[in-house]
C-alpha cells in the first residue's frame, strides 16, 4: 500500500471552555481525497454535521479533563491539546499523521495567542478578539494543510495597526469637501514647487 502523500494533516482545531465544555472556536477540515479506494462508503468528513461535532467535542473534553499528557488517541484520531486558564485547545489529526507536526501546531496556537493578547489566554479574551483568533488559525492551517508554525510570523501577519498611526488618521476628512480641499492644497503646493524650480 502506498504511503499517504497528501499535505492534508489537520482534521480540526477546537477551543473549548474547560468548565462547561461549550464551544469557543471550532474549525473542521475535510480531506480533498477519499481514503480507502473507489468503492469506499465512508463520508468525506466523519464530523459533517453539528450533532456529530458536538458529540465528539463533549467526549473529547471528558477524556482530557483530568489528564496531564499532551496527546491522546480518541475516536481513531490523534489529538494534541493544551490547557490555558479556562480553555482547552485541541489539534486533531488522522491516526497516521506525524505527532510532532501536530504538536508544533498546538504550541504555535498557544504561543500566538499569548503574543497577540499580551496577557493570559482565557475564554473572555478569545471571544472579545475572535477576529484575531480566526485570522491566526487561518494563517497556521488552510484547509487542513499546515502553512506556518512560527508564532512570531503569525502575530506579525494578523496584529492590529499601532494606535499612534490610527490617531493620526482620525483627523483626515474623507468627505467630498475634504477631498476638494485636498486637491486645492495639492495644486497650490505644485504651483509653488514649479515657481521655485524655474
Amino acid at each position: 500500500m502506498a504511503p499517504n502523500m497528501s499535505l492534508f494533516t489537520i482534521n480540526a482545531i477546537i477551543i473549548l471552555n474547560a468548565d462547561d465544555g461549550s464551544r469557543v472556536f471550532a474549525k473542521y477540515y475535510t480531506s480533498p481525497h477519499h481514503q480507502g479506494g473507489a468503492h469506499a462508503q465512508t463520508p468525506a468528513s466523519p464530523y459533517a454535521d453539528l450533532k456529530s461535532q458536538k458529540s465528539f467535542e463533549k467526549g473529547l473534553l471528558e477524556k482530557t479533563a483530568k489528564q496531564t499528557a499532551d496527546i491522546i488517541l480518541y475516536d481513531n484520531r490523534i489529538v494534541l491539546y493544551k490547557a490555558e486558564s479556562d480553555v482547552m485547545m485541541y489539534v486533531v489529526g488522522g491516526v497516521d499523521e506525524n505527532e510532532i507536526m501536530l504538536y508544533n501546531v498546538v504550541l504555535c496556537l498557544r504561543d500566538s495567542l499569548h503574543l497577540l493578547f499580551k496577557q493570559s489566554v482565557d475564554r473572555r479574551t478569545i471571544l472579545e478578539n475572535f477576529d484575531l483568533v480566526s485570522l491566526a488559525i487561518d494563517e497556521m492551517v488552510d484547509d487542513g494543510i499546515i502553512l506556518e508554525t512560527d508564532p512570531t510570523i503569525i502575530v506579525q501577519r494578523v496584529s492590529k495597526a499601532p494606535t499612534q498611526d490610527v490617531a493620526q488618521l482620525k483627523g483626515i476628512d474623507l468627505s467630498e469637501q475634504g477631498m476638494n480641499n485636498l486637491a486645492q492644497f495639492g495644486k497650490a503646493k505644485l504651483g509653488d514647487w514649479l515657481r521655485q524650480g524655474l
